[in-house]
């Protein structure tokens, strides 16, 4: 098992590497640079000092070198300077990151607690009304967009109802209450996004499993009804189960960015956003490689799932 981790961690490290300069390539071929910004800026700056900035930042060299000597910096754990804050891309983006999890996390635990007894449920009852309920809300979660449905959580919670906040993460110094008031709009956004497809897939999948000979046997045994759908049809649905689940997390983060923004978070991707938006090479490109590791290593954790979901699976 651990030669199978660590082979999977070196394959996660080249996929990495690979992302990283697809990544640096895709942001230096932006139109526009962080210099051109800074001359619109400010009248005062001339052809001259602009180009004697460019050489300074290195911007004058082809993207491959810059690319290696960007590489050659973050291996030895110097990954550059923000230009929108002026502070190491590190000290930025780990508080941002841990916005980003603790939003992601809460969105993604409230989603699977609701999607797996609904799908059940649904599997169990099909074509009844309780199905066509859930089926209805699925759907419903899976055809609307995130940034829509935020404006509609906004409009309704903020505007006419004045219950929640509309954007922000609250003071520093504020109290647990306050701090909470400001997640709520942003996760139910995210776990009503996210939700819809979990359903779907945990209702397929208990369709079938239900339909297996084994099921059949335990019910021919005497098993209580529960049993049999928790401790023999539920361990095999979730096998295709987690590998949405591990999916879900890229989707997730993606839906983070839209959700951040619309909010006014200050998680991952609203740091990404703004980065893009002010050509902040480092910012963005660090913040993009999180959001691929991130992908990478709940797959690898997808693995290690479907190995003690069912033992006949083998991760060799």
């Amino acid at each position: 098992m651990i030669k199978v981790i660590l082979s999977r961690l070196g394959e996660s490290a080249v996929v990495l590497l690979v992302m990283s300069f697809v990544i640096y390539a895709l942001i230096g071929l932006m139109p526009g640079d962080p210099i051109d910004i800074m001359v619109s800026s400010d009248p005062n700056l001339t052809a001259a000092d602009a180009a004697r900035l460019r050489a300074l930042h290195g911007l004058d060299r082809p993207i491959v070198d810059r690319y290696f000597s960007w590489l050659s910096a973050a291996l030895q754990g110097d990954f550059g300077y923000s230009r929108i804050t002026n502070q190491p891309v590190l000290e930025v983006l780990v508080p941002r990151l841990g916005n980003t999890v603790l939003l992601m996390g809460c969105s993604f635990v409230l989603a699977l607690v609701l999607a797996l007894p609904a799908g059940i449920l649904a599997a169990l009852v099909p074509r009844s009304m309780w199905d066509h309920a859930i089926n209805l809300t699925a759907f419903a979660g899976i055809s609307v967009p995130p940034f829509w449905l935020a404006i509609l959580l906004i409009i309704l919670f903020s505007v006419i109802l004045g219950w929640l906040p509309a954007g922000g993460m609250g003071a520093a110094d504020a109290d647990f209450s306050t701090r909470l008031s400001h997640l709520v709009l942003p996760v139910l956004t995210l776990t009503l996004a996210t939700l819809g497809g979990l359903i779907r897939f945990m209702r397929a999948a208990m369709i079938e499993a239900l339909r297996q000979d084994y099921v059949r046997t335990a019910h021919a045994k005497g098993l209580h009804p529960i049993q049999v759908v928790l401790g023999h049809a539920l361990r095999n649905a979730m096998i295709p189960v987690t590998t949405i689940l591990a999916l879900n997390f890229g989707s997730l983060f993606s839906g983070a960015l839209i959700t951040e923004t619309m909010f006014g978070y200050l998680g991952m991707g609203k740091a990404i956003y703004d980065a893009i938006l002010g050509n902040d090479y480092n910012l963005a490109l660090v913040g993009l490689l999180f959001a691929t590791l991130t992908t990478l290593l709940a797959n690898l954790l997808a693995d290690l799932a479907y190995s003690w979901l069912d033992p006949r699976v083998s991760l060799a």
